[in-house]
Formats: structure tokens, sequence, C-alpha cells
């Protein structure tokens, strides 16, 4: 049977590891310019999934009071 509590901490030193060797922060200018893009893509997003639902939302209305008219 294994020995789940080696196994846990060899795969926490190796991320720590990673970490520390192989991951790079952006720049604070690059931070902010993906800080923007992530929010004009959030609110075009909304945006699209407002007037979708809102599309939806007559089209039921629509058939309903067909239906029952």
């Amino acid at each position: 049977m294994p020995n789940y509590n080696n196994i846990m901490l060899t795969y926490i030193k190796e991320s720590i590891e990673e970490l520390r060797n192989n991951v790079t922060l952006p720049s604070r200018a690059e931070s902010s310019n993906l800080m923007v893009v992530v929010a004009v893509f959030s609110i075009l997003f909304a945006l699209a999934t407002w007037g979708v639902d809102t599309v939806f939302s007559k089209l039921v209305k629509l058939y309903f009071n067909n239906i029952l008219n």
C-alpha cells in the first residue's frame, strides 16, 4: 500500500520548486493591460447574455400569449 503522506509531500515540494524556477509574473504594465482586456470582454459577454436573455424572454411571452388566446 502506497504511503500517501510521502506522495503528498513530494507533490508539494515539486510544486514549490516549479513555482520558484519556472513561473514568471507579468510586469505591472502588462498586468494593467490584461486587466483592461478582461474587463472589456466581461462587459461584452454580459451585454451579449443580456441581449439573448431579452430576446428569448420576449419570444417565450409571445409564444404563451398565442397559445392562451
